[in-house]
């Protein structure tokens, strides 16, 4: 096991996965030499050359389709979007082409392709830069969608998801990528699937995702010094959405609250409300509960933004209000 940062865990798996296999390569702006607007890529380009690490220009239609083209015809691309907010420039080229390639082929035709989205709030980037874009494809089947929120998690679900045969969205998040933690390094693939219990306790269950784990696992040492304990849950992988392990800590502490750095509306907090509601239902002793971004954009104000981000404090706010 090694302490590095969230940003050396995401670079160590795309190191080391195109070592492994020279038909991995991956094209975004600004990747080349400069290593990237997040410095996630430094040093690929001096590494692996132009061919693998292609600077493209400001179109993500055009190189997230050109990463489909390369899929199918034996690569396995990876493109990096600057912004998850650019997500939308390509949501096209996602939703109506790559998730549906393989389905529409009758399974004979692979699309092994990786899109990493750098998302998320609290540095300060404004409304059009600060979104996690976490729901937007949460009903577009032939996608995985998944949300690592340590670095061990974004080492082992990149290096995961390039390997695999079908596309995958990586949502990362900006704010995480100076956390340290420990990553094992050449260590087991993690699977792309299934919420992962980060805290055990007896008394809440609580489900988050991306820096929202951080935050939950504060609320819930929060908690502690009032004698509550609360089962901390990294939700992990949005699409394929799990939630067994999810409802069986529900039975055990009969109430949910989920966190999620987005608007309450159409997040993917009510999804999981409503599969635990409705496997567990009698074992419930209060309705779910959300806590989210207000119902409006991610403002640039400091105070503003700091505001709007649920916070350890609202989180275990939340979860006393239930109790």
């Amino acid at each position: 096991m090694q302490e590095i940062t969230y940003r050396e865990a995401i670079l160590a798996a795309l190191q080391e996965e195109m070592r492994r296999d020279d038909k991995i390569l991956i094209m975004g702006e600004d990747i080349g030499p400069s290593g990237g607007p997040f410095k996630t890529c430094q040093g690929l380009y001096e590494e692996f050359g132009a061919a693998r690490v292609r600077d493209t220009p400001i179109a993500e239609t055009g190189f997230v389709g050109a990463a489909l083209g390369l899929a199918i015809t034996g690569y396995r691309p990876i493109a990096e979007i600057m912004f998850a907010d650019f997500l939308g420039v390509c949501f096209d080229q996602i939703v109506s082409s790559i998730a549906k390639h393989r389905f529409m082929s009758g399974g004979k035709v692979k699309a092994p392709l990786v899109i990493r989205a750098i998302g998320g709030a609290g540095l300060r980037f404004a409304a059009q830069h600060s979104q996690t874009a976490e729901s937007w494809f949460l009903s577009v089947p032939g996608l995985t969608i998944v949300c690592p929120s340590s670095p061990n998690e974004a080492y082992g679900m990149l290096r995961a998801a390039i390997r695999y045969d079908n596309p995958v969205l990586v949502l990362e998040h900006k704010a995480l990528l100076s956390t340290k933690g420990p990553v094992d390094i050449g260590g087991p693939v993690l699977p792309l699937t299934g919420p992962k219990m980060v805290r055990e306790g007896r008394d809440a269950t609580i489900v988050a995702s991306l820096a929202m784990v951080g935050r939950s696992i504060e609320a819930a040492e929060l908690l502690a010094k009032d004698g509550i304990e609360a089962e901390v849950f990294d939700i992990r992988s949005l699409r394929p959405m799990i939630t067994g392990p999810i409802v069986e800590s529900v039975k055990k502490t009969n109430l949910l609250v989920a966190v999620e750095e987005q608007a309450q509306v159409g997040g993917w907090t009510a999804e999981v409300a409503a599969q635990v509601t409705a496997e567990a239902f009698d074992y419930l002793d209060a309705p779910p509960a959300r806590v989210t971004l207000p119902d409006y954009p991610v403002p640039y104000s400091p105070p503003l933004e700091d505001f709007v981000i649920p916070s350890p404090e609202r989180i275990a706010a939340t979860v006393k209000s239930l109790l």
